[in-house]
């Protein structure tokens, strides 16, 4: 776990809403998991030019809980590739919606593999992902 958040935007910012919580007001794990996931898909498809579907995660963390109405940033990086598939690294950060104070919430590591349109692993071209290093 960091202690500085990510200087890279964001591959996705969200809300905490009270949908997403339970009783005490605290969001789902559930819930960021999706999100993690989605962050991390996003960050994948990009670098493949192609659909990116969850193959595994690994490595999950909940280090701090998320309340109802933070802003929550989801920062995604490649940290491995294969053949066919990336190692996504995704760290969840919550801010307060009046101040400028984060946090980190959660991270974890999610691989993904590049499908072609047959629906079958396709590989993936590294030199594009290296090149692209300010998805995350």
């Amino acid at each position: 776990m960091s202690d500085a958040a990510p200087l890279s935007a964001p591959a996705i910012r969200a809300t905490a809403m009270a949908a997403d919580a339970n009783p005490y007001g605290k969001i789902f794990v559930g819930w960021l998991m999706g999100q993690m996931a989605l962050a991390a898909g996003s960050v994948a498809s990009r670098a493949s030019g192609a659909r990116c579907p969850v193959v595994a995660a690994d490595g999950f963390s909940f280090t701090a809980p998320v309340s109802v109405g933070e802003e929550v940033s989801f920062h995604a990086e490649i940290v491995a590739t294969g053949r066919t598939s990336m190692t996504v690294a995704v760290e969840v950060w919550r801010r307060d919606r009046h101040g400028e104070a984060a946090s980190q919430a959660a991270a974890g590591k999610f691989i993904l593999v590049a499908m072609g349109d047959d629906d079958h692993p396709r590989a993936i071209e590294h030199h594009a992902i290296l090149e692209g290093s300010d998805l995350g």
